[in-house]
């Protein structure tokens, strides 16, 4: 079906068009191989990924939830304990602490999005067991702070890098820093698979094999079952595109990026707050979100003149009526809840052409001035 808008959001249908010649074949291997779950090729994959984020051990899952969920799982997370995150994260990030029966303990943001770790410590409590740091957009939080706090009060770190695959914090990747990384090949990800999918980082030998045994219904061997444990396998198929696509990720990172600047250098800045890059940072611009006065009308004028967006996310989670048990209320994070009536995401895939993000620019330009 024809997307109604001149400049769409994403655009999977070039992606698939433009990749269509060389992915045939890769679904056609795994197909006629007759190993549709585990294998060789998932291995390879994990192999390849660890490597490009410089970590030691990767494990393939179903979702970027299911890493969250194992991951925590695994680093004895559970009811009682205490989660210090973000409220404007993606759902997934507090739901997978609540399954746990553990209680997210949010704290407010810096104006890039970001959890603000000046903000950590006044939370901590005998409860609290780790920091989840969610790395909004493409942009990897202030892990050197957030590494301190964690040291000195000796508590896990968490990195939901679902949005962050090859962003970098003072040249060290994404998913590197913590026990545990977690990541998403949604297809919406810059590493996009064909479906759901997602993956674990680790450094830790021990905490790798816990969870490649536990995706797997906890089973040593088929009929040796060390501990209950999940139905969490990424399927060869995932594997073989997604290790396909990791050899176009740096390609695809560049282009967006590239978007990225022409936004900066042509936006009128008076009127609009772009998330600006600091020189310690590399971000890969999962999203290119704006904050702007007027959002909403904003959103309307482009849609009218042709062009999608999108807002991530409208509602912070600790309004969600999902929330209501955790005791927090409007004006619990009030940076957080200003943001939520001013983010406006721009399209930034990497399809895009000069002249569709020169319209873009055009109409928010006009729409200012």
């Amino acid at each position: 079906m024809k997307n109604k808008f001149e400049v769409p959001y994403i655009r999977l249908d070039i992606d698939w068009k433009k990749q269509k010649s060389k992915l045939i074949p890769v679904i056609d291997n795994v197909l006629s191989s007759g190993q549709y779950i585990g294998g060789d090729i998932v291995n390879k994959f994990e192999k390849n990924i660890a490597k490009f984020c410089d970590c030691k051990f990767a494990v393939a899952l179903n979702s970027g939830t299911d890493a969250l969920t194992l991951g925590m799982h695994i680093l004895g997370i559970g009811r009682g304990d205490e989660v210090i995150t973000t409220p404007n994260s993606f759902v997934a990030s507090t739901a997978t602490i609540a399954h746990l029966g553990a209680k997210p303990i949010f704290v407010d943001v810096l104006n890039n999005q970001n959890i603000d770790p000046n903000k950590i410590e006044s939370v901590i409590t005998k409860n609290t067991k780790a920091i989840m740091a969610v790395h909004l957009t493409g942009r990897v939080a202030q892990m050197d702070q957030i590494k301190k706090i964690a040291k000195k009060y000796n508590l896990y770190v968490i990195e939901d890098a679902a949005q962050s695959i090859g962003s970098k914090f003072k040249g060290k990747k994404a998913g590197s820093f913590g026990d545990i990384g977690c990541f998403s090949t949604h297809p919406l990800k810059n590493l996009n698979a064909l479906g759901d999918g997602g993956f674990i980082t680790t450094n830790s030998k021990k905490i790798y094999n816990l969870a490649s045994m536990l995706r797997n219904h906890g089973q040593k061997t088929r009929d040796n079952i060390l501990e209950f444990g999940y139905v969490s396998r990424m399927d060869a198929l995932q594997a073989a595109v997604l290790d396909y696509k990791l050899k176009n990720l740096e390609e695809v990172i560049k282009l967006r990026r590239n978007n990225a600047k022409i936004y900066f250098d042509n936006i009128n800045n008076d009127h609009v707050d772009l998330p600006l890059e600091e020189k310690f940072e590399f971000n890969t611009y999962h999203t290119f979100v704006i904050q702007v006065k007027q959002r909403n009308a904003l959103k309307k004028y482009l849609e009218k003149n042709g062009i999608e967006t999108a807002i991530h996310y409208p509602t912070p989670i600790h309004l969600q009526p999902s929330a209501k048990r955790f005791g927090y209320t409007k004006g619990s994070f009030k940076i957080a809840e200003k943001q939520s009536k001013k983010i406006l995401t721009l399209p930034i895939n990497q399809y895009l052409k000069r002249k569709e993000i020169d319209l873009v620019i055009k109409h928010i330009n006009h729409f200012y001035n």
